[in-house]
């Protein structure tokens, strides 16, 4: 997938006709390093999202509004105190490159018209959003990077805005064809990469697709073309431009069953076989926001519970190496017996001893009295050497009794623990993450802070409608697991969970019905395969009661449950039906 020259093309002429000649109304910064503008023009409002996420670096409209934070950072106040209801009077695109400019009027404190710059480069983790006066001196930046940080440019308040030379790519809008000829002969490279390196805008994906359209490998080298190869490979990509000038795009998604996993601004001819399917969009940014929703919930999804995630790991890092330990002491606690047999055996036949002897071999009527070597404490009588065995035999009978009991409770937390894993998976919003987050206080993973108050949160499990009617619900983490199974749940209904592994709890309402159709079970089960450890699996295996026959485990952690009698089907992992709203 790649936001490349091509996509920031198509969306600096979507922009441009929609947005230029509008007014911004209003800015917010609802993550870090992401703006929302909310911008008026000719009698419709607009939202557009940009974000210099090193992560997730975007820019489309989009008709979805995010929250807020109740304290602005400073870089969303100077926005707004600059250009807070500026108008827009040009979106454009520096070459090929993947940087847009935003030129802005606006009124100065004075009531003169006044201009400022707003520089989006979509560069990776070097994406920035850099606020300029029309002189292209920085004003502030939402990053700021210092020399220390880059040794190729500052961006700080009060420095020139410049792209370095060396983020500088050749222009294939003006190249001409010796120019084209010279850099490809300048340094062998495989032919795709040398054309992705040296010329603006160009992603792999749109190399590759290139050489499809002008018959060429991609990994021949750059070197070995003859005059007529550079020449119909010159005017290959000249005919790629041109529609790129003329604003021919066909913005698409390609899908490899339901996967999104690639998308393009043009037609990729390289995806025409049946293994594929592509979808056309009318507009760049519903392309990109279909392609990228999900992944941005994520995305912030994981940089939001990682310090929750590392806890988890650290915990079941510690409780995996305790069961070891415990598995090895308990396999030479097991080995009490013999001491057991040795203490019976001295008892018996001790009296032949004489004393001061080092071992005593005799017949084991344990074992069809085959001979026995029994190692002994020469300055200890028969009797004396068979309490010590005795009490050897006493103290590994207690041991092996204490670490059996140990090791099914760090069984219990390592399932614990995998149970939370998945939670973390299932769960995408703040208040089902401050769920689990309490979960791991209330069993001592986090360290509660006395001033600390109890939030109550507002989260709610996910609400399906299956294909025939009927309400289907998924708990997200272990506390909506229990109060989805023991609360919501009546009798009658149908619960699912994938079978032997960490996962949702499933609850489908049956509405005191006692037959359902089996689509519905299917779907309900495909579900609780979706949500567990194995939702990567072609396969799950499901299990399905109805509730009245589940039972809590007594002093277990919430979520756990005992149950019989079930029913087992195999499901696909699929989590496509209409949710509620």
């Amino acid at each position: 997938m790649a936001f490349d020259g091509i996509v920031i093309s198509n969306l600096s002429y979507e922009l441009n006709t929609k947005l230029v000649g509008g007014r911004i109304s209003k800015i917010s910064m609802p993550e870090e390093n992401e703006l929302i503008f909310t911008v008026k023009n000719n009698a419709k409002t607009y939202r557009l999202l940009v974000s210099a996420s090193a992560s997730l670096p975007l820019v489309y409209l989009t008709d979805v509004n995010k929250p807020a934070p109740k304290v602005a950072p400073a870089f969303l106040m100077l926005l707004r105190k600059y250009i807070g209801t500026a108008k827009i009077i040009d979106i454009s695109q520096r070459d090929l490159e993947r940087i847009l400019c935003f030129e802005l009027e606006h009124l100065n404190e004075l009531g003169d018209i006044s201009h400022k710059k707003m520089y989006v480069e979509i560069m990776g983790k070097h994406s920035n959003i850099i606020f300029t006066d029309e002189n292209n001196k920085i004003i502030d930046s939402i990053k700021r990077i210092s020399a220390n940080m880059s040794s190729l440019r500052e961006v700080l308040p009060g420095r020139q805005y410049f792209l370095p030379d060396e983020l500088k790519k050749k222009d294939l809008l003006t190249v001409t064809l010796e120019e084209f000829k010279d850099i490809l002969k300048s340094k062998e490279y495989a032919l795709s990469k040398s054309i992705y390196m040296n010329f603006a805008g160009i992603s792999p994906l749109i190399a590759e697709e290139i050489l499809i359209r002008a018959s060429l490998s991609s990994q021949a080298p750059s070197t070995s073309l003859n005059e007529l190869e550079y020449t119909h490979l010159f005017h290959t990509i000249k005919n790629l431009l041109e529609d790129i000038s003329l604003h021919n795009f066909s913005p698409n998604i390609i899908y490899r069953g339901e996967e999104a996993f690639e998308f393009s601004s043009i037609n990729l001819f390289s995806y025409e076989n049946e293994e594929y399917k592509k979808v056309f969009f009318d507009s760049v940014s519903e392309m990109l926001y279909n392609f990228y929703s999900f992944r941005e919930a994520f995305v912030l999804n994981r940089q939001k519970s990682s310090d929750l995630r590392r806890i988890v790991n650290t915990a079941l890092e510690r409780a995996s190496k305790k069961f070891d330990l415990q598995e090895k002491q308990l396999q030479d606690a097991d080995k009490k017996d013999i001491y057991r047999v040795y203490g019976d055996l001295l008892n018996t036949y001790g009296y032949s001893l004489k004393g001061g002897e080092g071992s005593f071999t005799t017949e084991n009527f344990y074992d069809d009295n085959k001979e026995i070597t029994i190692p002994l404490d020469k300055h200890k009588s028969a009797k004396e050497n068979a309490k010590k065995y005795y009490d050897k035999y006493a103290k590994l009978s207690r041991t092996t009794k204490a670490l059996s009991e140990e090791i099914v409770n760090t069984k219990k937390d390592m399932e614990h623990l995998l149970s939370i894993q998945t939670a973390l998976e299932v769960s995408s919003d703040d208040e089902s993450l401050s769920q689990i987050r309490q979960e791991l206080i209330d069993f001592g993973y986090i360290k509660k802070h006395s001033s600390s108050k109890q939030k109550k949160t507002s989260s709610h499990p996910y609400h399906y409608i299956s294909s025939d009617g009927y309400d289907i619900y998924v708990g997200k983490n272990n506390y909506q697991n229990e109060e989805l199974t023991f609360k919501l749940a009546t009798g009658n209904d149908w619960w699912f969970h994938a079978k032997g592994i960490p996962g949702s709890h499933v609850i489908l309402k049956s509405n005191n019905e006692e037959e359902l159709p089996d689509r519905t079970y299917e779907e309900a089960a495909a579900l609780a395969a979706f949500y567990s450890k194995a939702k990567d699996s072609e396969k799950v295996e499901v299990d399905y009661i109805q509730r009245k026959n589940i039972k809590k485990v007594a002093g277990a952690a919430p979520g756990f449950v005992i149950y019989h009698s079930n029913w087992s089907m195999i499901a696909t992992p699929r989590a496509d039906l209409q949710q509620a709203k």
